[in-house]
C-alpha cells in the first residue's frame, strides 16, 4: 500500500474512534462476503464494521489516544465502531456469533476503557440505554426540569441511576425521588465538563 494511502487510511481509523461511543474488535476468519453484509445491516446505520489493517490500527490508536491492547490486533481484524447504543451493537455482534460461530469477538473499548470478550458478552445481557431510559423517565415524571439533563448522559450514568431507583423502589424508601434528582445533576455536571474538555476544532 503507498505510503499516502496509508496515511489515509490511518486517519480515517482516527476519524472512526475519535466519532465512537465504544468499539468492539472482531476475527472474521471464514465468513462470507455476504455473511459480512448480513452483519453490517443487523448492526444498522448508527455502527460501521470495517475490515482494517493491524498495524495501521495501532498508529491510529496511537494517534487516537485509544488504548487497544495488542493481543486483540493478532490475525484478520475487523472492528465495530458504534456511534449509537452500545448495548445494542453487542447484542448484535453476540447474536450473529451465535448463528454464525466462524465471528470471534476478541474485546473492545467503552468510555476509554479496554473491554474483555467476556465483558462485552455482560453489555449484551445489559438493557438498552431506552429501556434504562424509560424506567427511570417513569420514576423523574415530577421534576421534568432534572430530568431533560439525564437523557444526554452516558450509558453508564443511566445504568447506575436505573438500578438506584429499583433498589430505593424494592426498599420502599418514601424519598425515591430525591436520589435521581442528585443523580441527574451529577450526570449533566459531568456531562458538561466532558463536552468542555473537548478541543476546538
Amino acid at each position: 500500500m503507498p505510503n499516502s494511502e496509508k496515511v489515509s487510511a490511518v486517519a480515517e481509523i482516527v476519524d472512526h474512534l475519535n466519532g465512537s461511543a465504544a468499539t468492539v474488535l472482531t476475527e472474521y476468519r471464514g465468513l462470507t462476503v455476504k455473511q459480512l453484509k448480513d452483519l453490517r445491516t443487523a448492526l444498522g446505520a448508527d455502527t460501521t464494521y470495517a475490515v482494517v489493517k493491524n498495524t495501521l490500527t495501532k498508529r491510529a490508536a496511537a494517534e487516537a489516544g485509544v488504548a487497544i491492547d495488542d493481543s486483540l490486533l493478532a490475525g484478520p481484524t475487523a472492528i465495530a465502531f458504534v456511534k449509537g447504543d452500545p448495548v445494542e451493537a453487542a447484542k448484535g455482534l453476540r447474536d450473529f456469533a451465535k448463528a454464525n460461530p466462524l465471528l470471534i469477538i476478541k474485546g473492545g473499548v467503552y468510555e476509554g476503557k479496554a473491554l474483555s470478550a467476556a465483558e462485552v458478552a455482560k453489555m449484551a445481557d445489559l438493557e438498552s440505554r431506552e429501556v434504562l431510559l424509560a424506567k427511570v423517565a417513569g420514576v423523574l415524571k415530577a421534576l421534568p426540569t432534572r430530568a431533560a439533563g439525564l437523557f444526554q448522559a452516558p450509558l453508564s450514568q443511566v445504568a447506575r441511576l436505573a438500578a438506584a431507583l429499583e433498589e430505593k423502589q424494592g426498599a420502599g424508601a418514601p424519598a425515591a425521588a430525591d436520589a435521581p434528582a442528585e443523580a441527574v445533576s451529577e450526570s449533566g455536571s459531568e456531562e458538561t465538563t466532558a463536552a468542555s474538555a473537548e478541543p476546538a476544532e
